[in-house]
């Protein structure tokens, strides 16, 4: 005789149940499990995905970042050569004005212009010929005051002025638009 022969038939039913419960709940817990573990791999994909996109996103936006600081940088550079040679060249202008004047204040340098010869200003006129101790040959020339002189040199140093700051306007305006 077995074991189970034994055991009530209303028991045995009451075991069987028992046992197929026992069952139907581990392979649940089991099936839980299972579904647990495989979303849980899901998600650490999605993640390592998301990190990894991330991370080359940043990578994109630095090396942006560098090339706008790399392109800021040349510009600068252009913009400070720019800057040494305008004041280079204003410079030289300002100093060969003062040149030019201190010349003409000490009547080393005397400024004149050229007559029209065709044209006779009333009983005025300057003789076509020079002196003969004279050693300027060619066309009849008048010398100019000195004040006047230097008024002329002040009129044509604001003009050198003015275009030296032009052409500074221009070089940074191709620098910029460069």
């Amino acid at each position: 005789m077995r074991l189970v022969d034994l055991i009530p038939a209303p028991y045995r039913l009451l075991a069987n149940g028992v046992l197929l419960a026992a069952l139907a709940g581990g392979s649940a817990a089991l099936a839980w499990q299972v579904q647990d573990w495989r979303y849980g791999q899901q998600l650490e994909q999605q993640a390592r995905l998301q990190a990894e996109t991330l991370n080359r996103q940043t990578l994109a936006a630095t090396a942006q970042q560098q090339a706008e600081q790399d392109k800021r940088l040349a510009l600068e550079q252009r913009l400070s050569v720019s800057e040494q040679t305008h004041y280079r060249v204003l410079s030289n202008a300002l100093r060969d004005q003062g040149r030019l004047r201190d010349r003409l204040a000490t009547a080393d340098l005397r400024l004149s212009v050229v007559l029209d010869a065709t044209a006779v200003a009333g009983g005025d006129s300057v003789p076509a010929t020079t002196a003969t101790g004279g050693v300027v040959h060619g066309a009849t020339r008048a010398q100019l005051n000195p004040a006047h002189a230097q008024r002329v040199i002040a009129i044509t140093d604001a003009g050198d002025q003015g275009l030296i700051a032009l052409a500074a306007c221009q070089a940074y305006v191709r620098n910029i638009s460069h």
